[in-house]
């Protein structure tokens, strides 16, 4: 199958939901979040994104409806076992990012975020069809500012492999 072929297939399964966006009329963005396996594991047990070691500014650009998944290079931060998977589904619920009390003078900010189980995605697989990633050598520099918003193809071909169909997870998680 080629590349236009491949591309018309994933633009199928966004369905139209997607190709909609928000309620609003707005439209939906798509991020993907860099995070060790076991801060993923934190946040979904919460129901929460942290990026960029708490940081405000990456979560502001979010918006209530938007897509989210987590890429997790490590199994731990920060010299954890290599994993280079996706990890975590969801999408952002209301948008209003806060500042949380984690302990220790730490005061990281979040968003809430409705997730889907899923098992884990090698990332490896996708490479070469996922059109965020410019450097099919060089992918990993695509995700070194902790945080990247993608095309709605790309994000279904992602929540394709975490097992889901992208409209059964818009579907599922806004009732």
């Amino acid at each position: 199958m080629n590349a236009n072929a491949r591309n018309a297939n994933a633009r199928d399964t966004i369905g139209e939901a997607a190709a909609d966006g928000h309620p609003d009329g707005s439209i939906r963005k798509y991020w993907i979040g860099v995070v060790s396996k076991e801060h993923v594991e934190q946040a979904v047990r919460m129901g929460v994104a942290q990026l960029n070691h708490g940081k405000a500014g990456p979560l502001e650009r979010m918006h209530a409806g938007d897509g989210f998944a987590y890429y997790s290079p490590r199994i731990a931060y920060p010299d954890g076992a290599m994993l280079q998977s996706f990890t975590a589904l969801g999408r952002i619920r209301s948008g209003t990012v806060y500042q949380a009390d984690a302990g220790d003078g730490f005061r990281p900010f979040r968003i809430d975020v409705d997730y889907v189980p899923v098992i884990d995605a090698p990332i490896k697989p996708l490479i070469a069809d996922l059109g965020f990633i410019r450097s099919k050598q060089h992918w990993g520099a695509a995700f070194r500012f902790g945080v990247v918003q993608v095309p709605a193809v790309d994000f279904a071909r992602i929540t394709a492999a975490l097992g889901h169909s992208f409209a059964d997870v818009f579907e599922a998680i806004s009732t």
